[in-house]
């Protein structure tokens, strides 16, 4: 399984090229490392991440340090899964990367178009200035939120502000558990929020804090995904403060990632009502991803 100690080594590789899916962070993979059990290993210098959640297994595509020698390292993940008797899934395949892949090996793929894993990728122009008709809501929603809690303070993140960001995380999911079915998927995403707050200063994130009365009441937290795309994990807050969650939004965007060009703020995960948050704030693209099994297999 990751640990902390394979930071260095994982920014090696994502850094050697240009990646825009939201999953290649070591901040993203380590704090979901045991909830889907995800491992490593190196083959003829590539990167290869093996994650299983449900008893479905799969791996990523493999990441070079140079471009050579891709279809050699995935012919040795095929042998591999294989020899473990289960079936070869890889995900998390970008349509550059599914073209490729067509390209140089036709018919030996089938590809999977998955909706739920598409990245929304903003302007972050757009999250910053939220000018025009289509961000009246979420101007009046800020609005009214400052006008209601005018005492409200918002802070970057700090060590010292972490403790009462995990009881923030453990509040909200206590909240969300009243009328939220998938009770076990509730707790992984509260204790992976948990596991990126506890390395906070090792993981080199930047957060966002908003204070109401003294008390942590939203939090946020991302990084530089690439040279012109920052990428948003988390952002957790207390409904009951009508219009927190766009102020937080905003606040950390103006903060932090106004000299840039995109803001990802990752999947849907197939859940109408943050699919229709998501929309809300009108992405310019989308990351989509594939996933690919061996057409000999089926």
């Amino acid at each position: 399984m990751i640990e902390l100690k394979d930071k260095d080594i994982f920014d090696q590789f994502f850094k050697s090229d240009r990646y825009e899916g939201s999953e290649c962070t070591f901040t993203n993979l380590y704090m979901w490392r045991k909830t889907y059990n995800i491992t490593w290993t190196l083959v003829d210098d590539f990167l290869c991440v093996k994650a299983t959640l449900n008893d479905a297994t799969y791996v990523l595509p493999p990441f070079p340090r140079n471009k050579d020698g891709f279809f050699k390292v995935v012919d040795k993940l095929i042998d591999y899964i294989k020899e473990i008797n289960i079936p070869f899934v890889m995900g998390g395949i970008t349509e550059d990367l599914m073209a490729y892949m067509e390209k140089e090996r036709p018919n030996m793929f089938n590809f999977t178009e998955d909706f739920d894993t598409h990245d929304y990728v903003y302007s972050a122009e757009d999250l910053v200035e939220l000018k025009g008709r289509k961000y009246s809501r979420k101007r009046n929603h800020i609005k009214n939120f400052k006008k209601h809690y005018s005492d409200y303070e918002y802070f970057d993140m700090t060590e010292e502000l972490v403790p009462s960001c995990i009881q923030s995380a453990i509040d909200w999911c206590e909240k969300k558990e009243k009328d939220f079915n998938d009770k076990r998927s509730l707790i992984c995403e509260r204790d992976a929020l948990i596991e990126a707050l506890k390395q906070f200063t090792y993981l080199g994130f930047k957060g966002g804090v908003i204070k109401v009365n003294d008390k942590v009441e939203a939090f946020t937290f991302g990084e530089l995904l690439n040279e012109d795309t920052a990428v948003i994990h988390v952002e957790k807050g207390n409904r009951e403060l009508n219009g927190i969650y766009p102020t937080i939004n905003q606040d950390f965007c103006i903060r932090n990632w106004s000299e840039i060009k995109f803001i990802n703020r990752e999947e849907d995960l197939g859940l109408p009502g943050l699919k229709k948050a998501k929309e809300s704030y009108y992405p310019v693209k989308f990351i989509k991803k594939y996933s690919a099994t061996l057409k000999n297999e089926g």
